[in-house]
């Protein structure tokens, strides 16, 4: 006789603390919003100060709890600091998404010394730090937590047309994901990603720019839309996959191959 309910799942997240970067466009955005709509009480960060107002004001307007919290992923100072910042106006974070990243469309040999590290800081090292000052609060209260690490189908997969460095840094993000996850298993944290491919978004609107319609290379031929990405950024912070830490999985509608 099973101890759970039927069916183990829900999108409840009435009482819980969720942080997440990147938050002032596209898929960010998006993770706060549904986070908020679902009961989270959220902690919206990113650099640009209006366009996070802007999205306070949406969620606010929807019925949502959030704190607009200015934040530079790649100012080691910052980090400790954004996370006292949301804890005194939300409470503890139990929820990370780690969404701050950025693209280079640079083959290797022209990216300059300062280039790197800028996507070196803003792509891993940020989001490693950042993943460490949240579970070192949550071990300290013996809480549980979630953190949800977005890579991309470019970590996996690079034809050689640029973007080496946007792949090297995306791949070392499951990594993370991976070696996080078996360090806080028994301080009941999952880590799990999300390997997005191609989405709405200002950084893709950028690619469209500069290489045409590259959906038309893609099997349905299509880019897809933050909102299918719901169900799953969910899943991983449901009841359903509690025992689900240490994997990701790829939303790319077979535009990545296998």
């Amino acid at each position: 006789m099973s101890n759970f309910p039927t069916p183990y799942v829900s999108h409840d997240l009435t009482g819980q603390v969720a942080l997440v970067t990147g938050t002032t466009s596209g898929l960010g955005r998006r993770f706060a919003i549904v986070l908020a709509a679902c009961g989270a009480k959220v902690a919206i960060t990113g650099r640009r100060v209006g366009k996070l107002e802007e999205l306070a004001k949406e969620i606010r307007a929807s019925g949502g709890v959030c704190e607009p919290i200015p934040f530079d992923i790649t100012n080691t100072e910052e980090i400790a600091q954004v996370v006292d910042k949301a804890e005194s106006a939300l409470g503890l974070v139990d929820i990370l998404i780690n969404n701050a990243g950025i693209p280079d469309a640079q083959r290797a040999h022209k990216m300059s010394n300062e280039f790197i590290d800028s996507m070196f800081d803003t792509n891993l090292v940020g989001p490693f730090k950042l993943s460490c000052e949240v579970a070192r609060r949550l071990i300290a209260a013996k809480q549980p937590g979630r953190m949800i690490n977005i890579s991309s189908v470019g970590g996996f997969n690079y034809s050689g047309n640029g973007a080496a460095l946007y792949s090297v840094t995306k791949s070392a993000i499951v990594r993370m994901t991976e070696v996080l996850a078996v360090e806080w298993a028994r301080n009941n944290i999952n880590v799990n990603a999300i390997a997005p491919g191609a989405f709405s978004s200002e950084m893709m609107d950028g690619m469209l720019e500069r290489m045409g319609d590259i959906a038309q290379h893609f099997p349905r031929k299509r880019i897809g839309d933050p909102a299918q990405m719901d169900s799953t950024l969910l899943y991983f912070l449901s009841p359903a996959s509690e025992f689900v830490t240490g994997t990701y999985i790829k939303i790319d509608d077979g535009q990545g191959g296998r």
